[in-house]
């Protein structure tokens, strides 16, 4: 069998283990930058801080055999992760929560708009922008208001580089307002990070002979299509598992589907800690959403007289252009929606062919729904591989 995986982020790792283990099968997975992990990739800088390389990557799952399955090849620590955000030249917490709105009103003015939130929300841990904002509560609906205009409404713009109504709902909504003082940032029963990092994770995931790694390969480069048949340097290929932007895949056929990259500016410190968290956001600040100080959140650097902080400033993906070519987030509406929705049914053609994760999805996955999505497109893989034997 000639199966051939490209990308090495959680889709294609995880289907090229579980392929190698479950069928006794070679699989090549090719990947086209010089490391394993995708987006999850780290490394340890000339001061021994472990830097997530492209941006701050939390474990958060409700699902505990998530956690199990991926204890299989690195030791996972509980991490609950707090922000701060700076608003109004003041931090503030994130997520949004009871304390946030005694910062954002002033504590004196807050007894009765916490009553409110109690009353109204009652039985719910955490609520949507678009909840408050509806809300027939004038006291609610004025809060959510200068929350908007303040937090919200800036950082998304920023973040995804157009107007914000111009973007999804469902984008909009990952980010939720507590209803009580929880200050971890997402509310998933379990969370963690890989001790050693994420690279050393994927390295053990994909430790196995029958997986034959290349790295620095752009498979785009060799893949051809020729009627249903898709071929590998002129060799057909029983099975093509894409992780990749789906729009690359097919020469942009149909034209360049939009992503948003990120721009790393990283600042150096002498000193132990830098900022009060590990990771701040940036709302109302110009061209940068967020900063994070990654040696807060290491589990062995012993470094007490050099921190990192690293900011990332949003950007728009330009495919092979020196800076901006790392898509990271697609740009869900309905116009993008509609162009993907070209590639996803002319993919159709060539039923040996399965799009897996974030980019050939055109999902804004977080990593446990990634990793769900990877578990339930196995079992459809598994029914071409047993006939493939």
């Amino acid at each position: 069998m000639n199966i051939l995986i490209v990308g090495s982020g959680f889709s294609g790792s995880i289907l090229a283990r579980k392929i190698v283990e479950d069928f006794d099968c070679n699989v090549t997975l090719i990947e086209k930058r010089a490391n394993v992990g995708g987006n999850m990739a780290d490394f340890y800088d000339e001061n021994g801080i472990l830097i997530q390389k492209y941006g701050p990557h939390f474990i958060n799952t409700n699902n505990y055999w998530i956690i199990d399955y991926l204890k299989k090849f690195s030791p996972l620590i509980p991490y609950d992760c707090s922000l701060l955000t700076f608003i109004d030249g003041k931090y503030m917490q994130l997520p949004f929560n009871f304390t946030t709105l005694k910062q954002l009103v002033g504590y004196e003015n807050s007894e009765i708009l916490l009553k409110d939130f109690r009353d109204e929300f009652k039985g719910k841990d955490r609520v949507t922008m678009f909840e408050l904002l509806s809300s027939t509560n004038e006291r609610i609906s004025s809060f959510a208001s200068l929350l908007y205009e303040k937090a919200f409404k800036t950082y998304t713009s920023k973040q995804w580089g157009i107007p914000i109504e111009n973007i999804d709902k469902s984008v909009i909504n990952r980010v939720q307002f507590c209803i009580g003082y929880d200050n971890r940032y997402l509310n998933k029963d379990f969370q963690y990070l890989p001790e050693f990092g994420f690279s050393k994770l994927f390295e053990n995931m994909l430790n196995d002979k029958r997986i034959i790694l290349k790295l620095n390969e752009d498979a785009n480069k060799h893949i051809s299509f020729e009627n249903s048949v898709i071929k590998y340097d002129n060799h057909v290929v029983d099975l093509l598992i894409y992780t990749g932007a789906i729009d690359e895949l097919f020469s942009y056929k149909f034209g360049v589907l939009p992503y948003r990259t990120l721009i790393f500016k990283y600042e150096y410190f002498n000193e132990d800690k830098h900022l009060p968290c590990e990771i701040i956001s940036y709302p109302q600040a110009k061209g940068y959403t967020r900063s994070t100080e990654y040696k807060q959140f290491n589990f062995h650097c012993s470094n007490h007289e050099k921190t990192v902080v690293v900011t990332e400033y949003p950007d728009a993906y330009v495919p092979n252009s020196i800076d901006k070519n790392i898509p990271c987030y697609p740009i869900i509406n309905e116009e993008n929606t509609r162009l993907y929705n070209k590639y996803l049914d002319y993919s159709k053609k060539y039923p040996n062919l399965f799009l897996c994760g974030r980019l050939a999805e055109y999902k804004y996955y977080n990593m446990d729904l990634v990793i769900e999505s990877t578990f339930k497109k196995y079992e459809e893989i598994k029914l071409i591989l047993r006939n493939l034997k």
